[in-house]
């Protein structure tokens, strides 16, 4: 049994009569050479002043989905950041979520790596969903789910409450990286990607920095109606969180106009109420536009497997492995490295997180330009970046000044900016050219997913999770993510020669 994927087609010529092997091959390699100069005019198909009418559609869809996918994004991502500021909020009265639920190094490393197994194991099929229901339903079911169990963390009274809540976040929020790339893909092409999801990527960083600002701000709130500041701040977040949860299917627009009625009256109606942003002449020209990278698709699971068996899927999860592993690693635990350098208040370790992702937010909006720019050079782009990050570790673990150890979690911030919008454009342009929109859905997912496992790697093994570390002030842990996003480099190079060996030949229907 297939399913018809509702996308935008391209014609192929097909001959009637059989062919010989020999024939097969020089009709292969004709057919290639046809669809790479295609590939390469992309843009001559259209007049300048198509071109610019282009430029402006894109700036209006910019203006309906890109804030629409950053509150999405700043929501969901605000959890991890707001769990790993609760472990020390009102440390100083033994009013953190870490003392009031009496939690040992053991519960907080497992719970922290559970979140993460939830995330890998549930990515593949939420984002596989992604292609049989309304993408923005399915989106706004994430964020809905993540409000509820968040305000549910109010509620945390033993260890084993907080292991069990850690696990379903995980599985809720499964899917919402990869379904935002595979959401992103459906209205832009490649070249203009990365700055879109770049856009938006700026959300993690910022409700970091908001995460650790908020979190000053509930520590005055701390036995307000006999509730510890940590319990006040997931409860407000769950709520705002539903609210907006409740906004984004009329937010955000049904990238498919011929969808068949559903039998519910529930759906029919959000769907009358989501007005497209484009008016019937800019839909024909960007859908002329977007023609060019889409293909009509009838999947089934064998499709899905060969997704997963492609070779260059692999250098694309290492990639994101070690600079995911770091990132999540200075997120829940970027509080615990500031108090051991700095050693000061709680209330001035969740001031002096924030700037952290303020200097991740300013590499997003230097750096992934670039990347649109230089297509091909994404994967030096992302090397470079990462080694930034290295560069940041080293400083934060050996510099002697205390302050200067502090500014190595800046450079590392900085460094982490840019590598996981890079990341995933190039997974999309890589798989969406060979398998169509199912290999986008499915390589965002494995990627997110199995690469996951590096915030596994940081957060249960290291740091919180290796008590012995504490007395060398972490020395060890950071230096294991710089080993990981060594590996991300070389596997990021991997991946350049294997694009460009293997190439990029359509899958056969």
């Amino acid at each position: 049994m297939s399913t018809d994927i509702n996308v935008a087609t391209r014609r192929d010529s097909v001959s009637s009569q059989p062919l010989s092997t020999q024939e097969k091959s020089d009709a292969s390699t004709a057919s290639d050479l046809i669809e790479s100069e295609q590939d390469q005019s992309t843009f001559e198909e259209f007049t300048p002043e198509e071109q610019a009418q282009l430029d402006k559609i894109y700036i209006k869809l910019d203006l309906r989905i890109i804030p629409a996918l950053w509150a999405l994004y700043f929501l969901t991502s605000f959890g991890s950041s707001a769990y790993g500021n609760t472990l020390t909020m009102n440390s100083e009265v033994k009013h953190s979520l870490a003392a009031s639920l009496k939690l040992d190094t053991h519960t907080l490393s497992t719970a922290s790596a559970l979140y993460y197994v939830g995330y890998i194991i549930f990515d593949v099929p939420m984002n596989i969903m992604m292609t049989r229901l309304a993408p923005q339903v399915w989106l706004s079911r994430i964020v809905l789910s993540v409000g509820l169990v968040y305000t549910c963390y109010s509620a945390l009274q033993t260890p084993g409450g907080l292991i069990a809540i850690r696990f379903i976040s995980g599985v809720c929020g499964a899917g919402t990286w990869p379904g935002m790339s595979y959401y992103v893909s459906l209205f832009y092409p490649p070249q203009r990607m990365t700055r879109r999801v770049g856009y938006y990527f700026t959300a993690a960083q910022l409700s970091a920095s908001a995460a650790g600002l908020v979190a000053a701000g509930f520590q005055k709130m701390d036995m307000t109606h006999g509730k510890e500041g940590w319990r006040w701040y997931y409860l407000v977040y769950g709520i705002v969180t539903v609210f907006v949860a409740l906004l984004l299917p009329f937010w955000l627009p049904d990238n498919n106009l011929n969808r068949e009625p559903s039998r519910f009256q529930l759906i029919n109606k959000i769907r009358s109420m989501n007005k497209y942003p484009l008016n019937e002449e800019e839909r024909l020209l960007h859908e002329r536009d977007m023609g060019h990278y889409r293909k009509q698709l009838k999947w089934t699971w064998n499709d899905i497997y060969r997704v997963f068996i492609d070779v260059r899927i692999w250098p694309l999860i290492m990639m994101y492995f070690g600079v995911v592993g770091t990132g999540f690693g200075l997120a829940v635990f970027g509080t615990t490295l500031i108090k051991a350098v700095l050693k000061v208040s709680s209330i001035s370790v969740s001031l002096l997180y924030a700037p952290i992702w303020l200097f991740d937010l300013a590499a997003i909006l230097l750096i992934t330009p670039f990347s649109d720019i230089f297509k091909r050079a994404r994967p030096l782009i992302f090397s470079l970046a990462s080694l930034i990050i290295i560069t940041g570790l080293i400083i934060t673990t050996f510099a002697k000044p205390k302050w200067t150890r502090y500014g190595g979690l800046l450079i590392a911030g900085f460094g982490l900016g840019p590598t996981v919008p890079t990341c995933m454009s190039m997974a999309a342009d890589i798989f969406n050219q060979r398998h169509g929109d199912i290999g986008v859905a499915v390589s965002a997912a494995l990627v997110s997913g199995l690469g996951n496992l590096g915030s596994v790697v940081c957060t249960y093994a290291l740091y919180g999770g290796w008590p012995q570390d504490a007395a060398r002030q972490y020395r060890n842990s950071n230096m294991i993510m710089v080993m990981i996003c060594g590996v991300s480099i070389i596997a990021s190079f991997v991946s350049f020669m294997l694009t460009n060996t293997i190439g990029n030949k359509k899958a056969q229907k």
